[in-house]
């Protein structure tokens, strides 16, 4: 899913240059890699082995900001011939480069998530591995968790199966390029599904008393000397995008393929102490500041 950043004009950014070097000073963040984990990214993207399993020809494509270099996830919607869908979705696989007890393992340990500043990043991992090899990037073959969700005509999972395999993404898209395509009829039908697919999976989310929150963009300008915020809306490709994260997510390989991502080790999933609770807690929580009125009683 998509990290909502703020965004600033470019006189804006050249006003509170110095205020943001400040606060990036004060929470002491790694602007620069070590020459040592610099040289262990190297040494890994001259050593990493590319799964056995061939995935290749499937014609995946990304949705992403336009100038994101770090691409994690790709896909690939098809119609099944008994009908439903099948969707094919890759996910970066970045452990391929970063083995346990590594330089690179530790610097990740050490920074914990890439930190979004208005005016850049600062990355989890080295540009040359997280922007490189372990990106998704149009034309050039790397490793990835292969998912293939077959879906019944209402968008329900019926089968997944997760394996390690050698995959090409062919298209780099961004989200307004491809609402415009899909509201102007234009878009190839893997990426018009992403539409039908996505409002199937949205209606199953509303049926199970599940929540989207779809965030603006923030925007921060400068005009006559004074700083203004604003906002600009989500797409709906946004969302249909973001089920087909949340799908993945939430689904069990019901049957596992030579090459399967957790060969060697058990698949953990996290469960929550009574979900509901937690979840009313989170939402509620503003509640008292606000003084908005909320019901207690849970979705049905």
């Amino acid at each position: 899913m998509r990290r909502r950043q703020m965004h600033m004009s470019r006189e804006a950014q050249d006003a509170l240059l110095q205020a943001l070097q400040q606060l990036r000073a004060e929470l002491k963040t790694p602007m620069e890699f070590p020459a040592h984990v610099l040289e262990a990214a190297e040494a890994a993207k001259a050593a990493v082995q590319l799964p056995a399993k061939d995935a290749t020809h499937l014609p995946l494509f990304t949705i992403d900001p336009p100038t994101s270099m770090d691409l994690d996830q790709a896909m690939h919607l098809e119609r099944r011939a008994g009908g439903g869908y099948r969707v094919h979705y890759a996910i970066a696989d970045v452990a391929a480069f970063v083995k346990p007890g590594s330089p690179l393992d530790a610097e990740a340990h050490d920074r914990i998530e890439t930190l979004y500043f208005p005016d850049l990043k600062v990355p989890l991992h080295p540009p040359s591995i997280s922007e490189g090899p372990a990106s998704l990037l149009p034309n050039q073959v790397v490793p990835a968790l292969l998912w293939q969700h077959d879906l019944d005509a209402d968008g329900n999972v019926t089968d997944s199966t997760v394996s390690r395999a050698k995959v090409r993404s062919l298209a780099k898209l961004d989200y307004q390029g491809v609402q415009q395509d899909i509201e102007a009829g234009t878009a190839a039908e893997p990426v018009a599904l992403l539409r039908e697919i996505g409002k199937l999976r949205e209606a199953l989310e509303a049926a199970r008393g599940g929540v989207s929150v779809n965030l603006p963009d923030q925007e921060v300008t400068l005009k006559d000397g004074s700083f203004r915020l604003s906002y600009v809306a989500a797409l709906p490709v946004e969302g249909w995008n973001e089920q087909i994260s949340l799908m993945t997510g939430r689904a069990r390989p019901g049957r596992v393929r030579p090459g399967q991502a957790h060969a060697s080790r058990p698949t953990l999933h996290r469960q929550e102490q009574d979900p509901l609770q937690y979840r009313v807690a989170a939402v509620t929580s503003p509640g008292p500041v606000t003084r908005a009125p909320w019901t207690r009683t849970p979705p049905r």
